[in-house]
């Protein structure tokens, strides 16, 4: 920046301290998502990504990644509460037509048989249709469902367990997972730590503070200068 009188002032110093807290700002913002996030079943953590040169970046410099560990199981003896104890995701279909995929598996049934989600999304099987029981039990005991997610259901009249397909569990990027992963009776519990999130936002406060009085110094000089080149 260049004042009359051929007085010249770096502005670069305010904008990097700027930029600094913006990002700073934002990245406080997703370690508040994850505590947040600490009592959502299935919820799974986000991780702060910041690129090179931040400093002249700000907000732009900033992404974050997906924590894909699979957090603590917690036994509810629920038949209709499922975990996985391994990576990997559920898929329900939402009312518009799309797959939504999640590790929340507090599941119901509806008078259909439909098996559904609490906010009543259809869960997919493996084959990525509905799973729907041949039968609605009076007691939903009489649900079963393995380690590989196939789903069974004991009919009175025929006595014997009938299958409803199986769970299909998918990576990421929806690819389905062969794997023994399914629990029945349990949920997962975040995998957020408190005092994890709470240490690292620690830093970042301070860095945020440092780079305030950073910018608190350099505008106060350049409210003096223009100051006192009005007096001249």
């Amino acid at each position: 920046m260049k004042l009359a009188a051929g007085i010249n002032f770096d502005a670069s110093g305010i904008a990097q301290s700027i930029n600094a807290m913006q990002l700073e700002m934002d990245v406080m913002g997703i370690f508040g998502e994850n505590v947040v996030g600490f009592d959502k079943i299935g919820y799974q953590r986000k991780e702060a990504v910041i690129s090179s040169f931040a400093e002249y970046m700000g907000v732009g410099a900033l992404s974050h990644s997906v924590d894909t560990q699979a957090g603590r199981l917690v036994m509810t003896q629920r038949p209709l509460d499922l975990a996985l104890s391994d990576k990997g995701y559920f898929q329900v279909l939402n009312s518009d037509g799309s797959v939504e995929l999640t590790r929340d598996g507090r599941f119901q049934i509806n008078k259909q048989g439909e098996l559904l989600t609490q906010t009543n999304q259809k869960v997919l099987s493996s084959t990525g249709f509905p799973i729907v029981l041949p039968v609605v039990p009076d007691d939903i005991s009489k649900i079963t469902i393995g380690l590989d997610g196939k789903v069974g259901v004991f009919d009175n009249e025929k006595r014997g367990l009938l299958t409803a397909g199986t769970i299909g569990v998918v990576s990421s990027e929806g690819e389905r997972i062969n794997s023994n992963c399914v629990r029945q009776g349990y949920v997962e519990a975040s995998n957020v730590s408190l005092e994890k999130e709470y240490i690292e936002m620690a830093n970042y406060k301070r860095s945020f503070e440092a780079n305030r009085q950073m910018f608190r110094m350099q505008n106060s000089k350049l409210s003096t200068a223009i100051s006192r080149l009005g007096q001249v």
